[in-house]
């Protein structure tokens, strides 16, 4: 019976490979429908100390999150793929070129959700009906932890910076799983292979890691700049630099990286436009030309002003004058979020004379308390610089 079952085992892998290849995956392994207590735990430690902030989803779906049979009780096995989007430059070059933005390596063309949920459900398909097996697909859009289930099946392992990490594709991995009621043999798990290297904890901008393989989001760029829907706080602001939608300096480090080639699917390729993107041209969206630049983007969800917003704290650090007729125009649109945040961004780039003018001719009609406070912030900045000089 035993041999069997390792033929058949043996015959769903080989099937499962080459349907993978076939849809554009670079690695689909198993692991089985249970979890660990450490993820458990983990998890449990993770929201009890605030680190998921204001994704207040995490913390309502933790009991199915730790555990896919309480998502789904009938799941006996978790057939986990994986594809490689990695750059074809270096992610991190952009940093320098202050007045243009730095979009996240994985939304610089299309929404890899669209792309991989198709392709699983194609495959889930044919596997159902192979198997006469029931199936669920998942690409990071349910309560389902999909990389200590990437670990487990032997995909990566959880680097430092808490991303998946692969021995073939380094930092740039997108993960999605089919669930099956279908029992298979689970492959072995990766090992750690992260040794002492600290390379991502160390360059995080805003020191977004309290110990290793602990993240905490309220700190993280990539949260602040996609997650976070009010002002971004000061105190992350000059740490943002250029980057208006997402941060890749954790995942750049990674010395994995070397053994790690550029996307083959010419979807998750980045678009010209959006490699990098001019500030100044970016500041001139209203929210029909974000919705047309961004078509198909994960950067259209979080709306045009989140994104004008991110845009703004970008350009009140680019030191570039030229952007000061933008943020002053901004400074009268209709979002409290876009007003206060090129109120700050004034503050970085105009005079001390040019921004109390414009404070006394838009800060008295202004109704929204935060916008008010920025104007107020900013001023108390040039008085306290003032002293200072003086």
């Amino acid at each position: 019976m035993g041999d069997v079952t390792q033929s058949r085992d043996l015959k769903i892998r080989q099937w499962l490979a080459e349907r993978a290849r076939e849809q554009g995956f670079d690695a689909v392994r198993i692991a089985t429908a249970t979890s660990s207590g450490d993820q458990r735990e983990n998890l449990a430690s993770y929201i009890a100390n605030g680190y998921h902030g204001t994704m207040q989803w995490m913390a309502e779906t933790s009991e199915r999150r730790s555990d896919p049979r309480v998502l789904w009780p009938q799941v006996k096995s978790v057939i986990v793929f994986s594809m490689n989007y990695g750059p074809d430059r270096d992610p991190l070059d952009i940093l320098e070129h202050q007045n243009r933005g730095a979009i996240s390596v994985y939304a610089q063309n299309r929404d890899y959700h669209d792309i991989i949920k198709g392709r699983l459900k194609t495959i889930a398909g044919q596997f159902a009906s192979k198997t006469a097996s029931e199936v669920k697909v998942f690409v990071d859009t349910a309560p389902v932890m999909e990389k200590p289930l990437a670990a487990a099946a032997g995909i990566g392992w959880q680097g430092k910076h808490t991303n998946l990490v692969s021995k073939e594709h380094g930092s740039w991995l997108f993960l999605g799983s089919i669930f099956t009621t279908a029992l298979i043999e689970p492959d072995p798990s990766e090992i750690d292979h992260c040794g002492s290297c600290r390379a991502c904890l160390e360059i995080c901008p805003t020191d977004a890691f309290p110990a290793p393989y602990k993240i905490d989001a309220r700190r993280c760029i990539s949260y602040l700049t996609i997650e976070h829907k009010g002002q971004i706080p000061h105190e992350f602001r000059t740490a943002m630099g250029n980057r208006i939608y997402g941060c890749d300096d954790c995942l750049a480090v990674c010395p994995w990286n070397k053994f790690a080639e550029a996307a083959s699917e010419v979807k998750l390729k980045a678009r010209e436009d959006l490699r990098e993107p001019e500030l100044a041209e970016l500041l001139e969206l209203d929210d029909p030309a974000f919705r047309r630049l961004f078509s198909g983007s994960p950067v259209k969800r979080i709306g045009r002003d989140r994104f004008v917003r991110n845009c703004l704290i970008a350009a009140g650090n680019s030191g570039d004058d030229r952007l000061i007729g933008a943020c002053k125009r901004l400074t009268g649109d209709t979002s409290p979020l876009v007003r206060g945040a090129a109120v700050w961004a004034l503050g970085r780039l105009a005079g001390h004379g040019q921004f109390e003018a414009l404070r006394a001719q838009n800060a008295q009609g202004e109704t929204d308390e935060e916008v008010l406070a920025e104007w107020k912030m900013s001023a108390e900045s040039f008085s306290r610089s003032n002293e200072v000089a003086s």
